[in-house]
């Protein structure tokens, strides 16, 4: 069941990405009525290089690399020994959550204009709290007997 839910985040994470995380009235960075993932990354390449490349780390290649990693897990094909790292890149993909609603709040804030959440911002986080979960469920052991594992780990 975690390897069905895990490849529907393969999906899911792009969806995300395009999908609206907030409308803003009034922005001078975005100018833009709709702000999703990759067009808040298409005008952060355009005025701050370093910053795009942090944000499109933690935005996408993170979570993804993450969902790919515990896929090659769930099919036999990559150690188990990796899941600390890739729960590491699934921690470091919540801090993208984090600053997006920073952002958002900082702006409101301050009144720099109207600012409203949209539903890609639900859906980017839900992608985000499900990876980490079916990381947590794929770190158990699947079960033991008298001390062993039953099912190896890889």
């Amino acid at each position: 069941m975690l390897k069905y839910l895990n490849l529907t985040l393969l999906v899911l994470f792009p969806i995300a990405w395009f999908a609206p995380l907030m409308r803003a009235g009034l922005l001078p960075l975005f100018g833009l009525s709709e702000i999703s993932v990759i067009t808040g990354l298409q005008s952060l390449w355009d005025s701050d290089v370093f910053l795009a490349l942090l944000v499109t780390f933690f935005a996408l290649f993170a979570p993804y690399v993450k969902t790919i990693g515990l896929a090659l897990i769930h099919f036999g094909l990559l150690r188990r020994k990796t899941l600390p790292v890739l729960q590491i890149l699934g921690k470091l993909a919540m801090a993208d959550i984090f600053l997006i609603a920073l952002y958002i709040t900082l702006s409101k804030g301050i009144g720099v204009g109207r600012i409203e959440t949209a539903w890609g911002l639900y859906l980017f986080t839900a992608c985000i709290l499900a990876s980490i979960a079916i990381g947590h469920f794929t770190e158990k052991p699947r079960g033991i007997v008298d001390g062993k594992e039953t099912i190896p780990r890889n």
